[in-house]
């Protein structure tokens, strides 16, 4: 079994994956809501682990996790990957990005793919047939541009997003919801639109925690795959584990 742990901005998510699939997932606020203990006395076949993290990862939670598996592995930029990064600073790259882009070569592999992850950021990364990570965008999401709106102005709430939208709001709220919410539709399908013709065959995945406020008013054509980042994860684990067999 695998420990699966991807710690971002808002959540720290953690999965349990058995030959390849996910048996179990949860997630927490802060590292002190973890508790590595538990999860090793609920499943004690855990023998590899594997973190991301855009937060300080506390020291004795690695050395717990490490203590207690075979193998582990924390991500960054130096760590070997299934696929090819031409980015012009690794190191600044998403984990997350990382990890999207591998899940999504594993489900379209040999095609060209734009991943589009909605959560506190929307990121548009594109990775061609030949599995190279070619780079992406970033802008501000869903929740963020409704908090802008509101910090940044003297009359305007603070708006939470809806399912249902108009196309034109007949409220002031109405109106914060649909120009950012259809704002980021017309935003998505641009970006697919930008590519579709360019690169013949191509494959779009959405993901992330908002993605459910979108998939259903785009225009083309989608495959929402919501634990993404932690598939990606996974493999990635799995393809150090098979690394270090053919090393041995």
């Amino acid at each position: 079994m695998n420990l699966i742990i991807d710690a971002g901005n808002t959540q720290i998510k953690w999965a349990v994956y058995s030959l390849g699939k996910q048996i179990f997932k949860s997630s927490v606020n802060t590292w002190k809501d973890f508790l590595p203990e538990d999860c090793f006395l609920n499943f004690p076949d855990i023998k590899s682990a594997i973190i991301s993290s855009v937060r300080h990862i506390p020291e004795e939670f690695s050395s717990h996790i490490e203590a207690r598996t075979l193998n582990f592995w924390k991500l960054d930029h130096k760590l070997q990957l299934p696929i090819k990064i031409r980015y012009k600073n690794p190191e600044t790259l998403g984990k997350d990005r990382i990890a999207a882009a591998v899940g999504g070569t594993s489900i379209y592999p040999g095609k060209p793919i734009l991943i589009i992850d909605i959560g506190t950021a929307i990121t548009f990364d594109f990775v061609n047939k030949n599995s190279e990570f070619l780079g992406g965008n970033i802008s501000p999401g869903m929740r963020l541009r409704f908090k802008a709106l509101s910090q940044f102005t003297e009359d305007l709430p603070e708006v939470y997003p809806a399912q249902n939208i108009p196309l034109f709001g007949q409220s002031t709220i109405e109106a914060i919801q649909s120009g950012v919410q259809t704002g980021i539709n017309y935003e998505i399908d641009a970006h697919i639109n930008a590519l579709i013709n360019k690169y013949n065959g191509l494959r779009t995945i959405l993901t992330g925690g908002d993605a459910s406020f979108f998939v259903r008013n785009l225009k083309n054509t989608i495959f929402v795959v919501p634990d993404l980042v932690l598939d990606g994860l996974n493999l990635i684990l799995e393809y150090q584990k098979d690394k270090n067999r053919v090393e041995k």
